[in-house]
């Protein structure tokens, strides 16, 4: 054998994984098990828009959909290669105007179990403080929306004004209510936890009814989910932004099926309702919507589709 045979690309290579033997190097390298911190960042005109992922929570969805026929909610799950329980995000918004940093929901800070609670550490990911934000709009009081405001009894958001509809605060502080509510007591407790802080400091300011909070945000009521449950429309430079809250939690059932509501909602008759006009308007007018339980970071748009809708996600940009 001649010496130029041995500098082929073959022996080459088996030289090398001769040596590397020799080392004592090994192939496989220990799995890491964790994922990349869960922002990510969209243009909306002038806007910067920073989704936050709180993390996780598996949902037995086939027990809490209601007004589905028996066996639909699974059948639905499977189209998307799904099942019960389904592992369902939580995510929140934060909006940088270019003069007010505004977050929209909060997350659960750990209130679900150890799989939530990620969303001040992403915060941080994303480049920004806690002590930045301006002011934190809630769409609900449910606790993975709220309970993200305090930590240990005191303000995460220390320097935000804290706003929500009027009728969701009178709802869920109120004791009587409570009382009359015992299956969802915890509900009650965790509201009234996650805004403490902020009403001892003077920054806890619902509003009521439609109305702009800052320039290019502005309220649309959408009860039913809960009693002030509330969508958050975002306008930049002609593009349009929903922030939907709780109006769809399964993607995969909801949206072929507008009719099916979930066990969560306080009044199911009225939430309904606001479900079918929020994605029939959706889908007419072709802008986007933010979705705090829609798989991560729950930006995209809504297609009709037959008689139902179908969710198109956000197309993947690392452009500015």
């Amino acid at each position: 054998m001649t010496r130029s045979a041995f500098r082929t690309p073959r022996f080459a290579a088996l030289g090398l994984a001769l040596a590397l033997a020799a080392a004592g190097v090994q192939a496989a390298a220990p799995q890491v098990k964790t994922q990349a911190p869960g922002y990510y960042r969209m243009m909306l005109g002038d806007f910067e828009i920073t989704a936050l992922n709180d993390g996780t929570i598996d949902l037995p969805v086939d027990q809490l959909m209601d007004k589905a026929k028996p066996g639909t909610v699974v059948k639905a799950l499977q189209k998307s290669y799904l099942k019960p329980p389904v592992e369902t995000s939580i995510n929140a918004y934060l909006i940088n105007t270019g003069t007010k940093l505004v977050l929209i929901d909060t997350g659960a800070n750990g209130a679900f179990g150890p799989t939530t609670g990620k969303l001040l550490a992403n915060l941080k990911a994303a480049g920004y403080q806690p002590e930045q934000v301006d002011e934190v709009y809630i769409t609900h009081l449910h606790p993975d929306h709220a309970m993200g405001l305090v930590q240990d009894g005191k303000a995460v958001f220390p320097n935000a004004v804290v706003r929500m509809d009027q009728h969701d605060a009178d709802f869920w502080l109120n004791a009587d209510n409570a009382a009359k509510d015992p299956a969802h007591k915890d509900f009650f407790g965790a509201a009234a936890t996650a805004l403490k802080p902020y009403q001892d400091a003077g920054k806890l300011k619902p509003f009521n009814g439609e109305t702009e909070l800052v320039p290019g945000i502005r309220t649309h009521a959408a009860f039913g989910h809960t009693p002030g449950h509330t969508v958050y429309l975002v306008e930049s430079q002609g593009q349009k932004l929903a922030v939907w809250g709780d109006l769809m939690h399964v993607a995969a059932v909801q949206f072929p099926d507008p009719t099916v509501t979930i066990s969560f909602d306080t009044d199911s008759k009225q939430a309904m309702p606001q479900r079918q006009k929020a994605y029939a308007d959706a889908a007419k007018n072709g802008y986007w919507v933010a979705i705090a339980h829609v798989s991560f970071p729950g930006l995209g748009h809504v297609a009709a589709d037959g008689k139902g809708y179908r969710w198109v996600p956000a197309n993947y940009s690392i452009k500015p």
